[in-house]
């Protein structure tokens, strides 16, 4: 199952993919926590550290977000490549050329605020529950979540990570 890696304090794990989700940079921080050399991971989908106890709701939102030019923050669960895993606070954006057109993805991640995990963890053992019936169940639960806090989805993550 692998063990738990913490990021170190100061860590930023940052990286770039084209439209598709393809890597097309990765710091060394992303290296060095993936366990991955560039070559085993320029041009592979970035899903390649996506751990499978994340819930696809979660996934469903960036890609939502993103494709319509907005940013998005998340909480995510990644795999290195030796099975080990690491939590982030991820903030994504989207990245424009000269003329405005979106050319692809930019991820900053860096470490996690330790008191926003259990909200997080106990949030996504109620998504993988509600996907059981579907991703669409899955949304419902978290368009739900984010209701009951009176907040938007991204509001709702920042106030998790800025918690005292």
């Amino acid at each position: 199952m692998g063990k738990e890696i913490f990021l170190k304090k100061g860590s930023l794990i940052t990286s770039k993919t084209d439209l598709s989700g393809k890597i097309v940079y990765a710091n060394d921080d992303f290296l060095n926590y993936a366990g991955y050399s560039v070559k085993d991971i320029l041009y592979k989908p970035h899903n390649i550290v996506r751990h499978e106890d994340m819930p696809k709701t979660v996934f469903k939102f960036l890609w939502d977000y993103i494709k319509k030019g907005e940013e998005i923050f998340a909480f995510v669960k990644n795999k290195s490549k030796n099975g080990d895993f690491y939590w982030v606070f991820a903030n994504v954006t989207p990245s424009f050329d000269m003329q405005d057109k979106m050319i692809g993805y930019y991820s900053v991640r860096r470490q996690p605020n330790p008191k926003a995990m259990p909200p997080i963890l106990s949030l996504y053992d109620e998504l993988l529950r509600a996907e059981k019936q579907g991703i669409a169940e899955g949304v419902r639960t978290l368009e739900d979540f984010c209701k009951k806090a009176k907040k938007s989805y991204n509001e709702l993550i920042f106030s998790l990570q800025e918690t005292k």
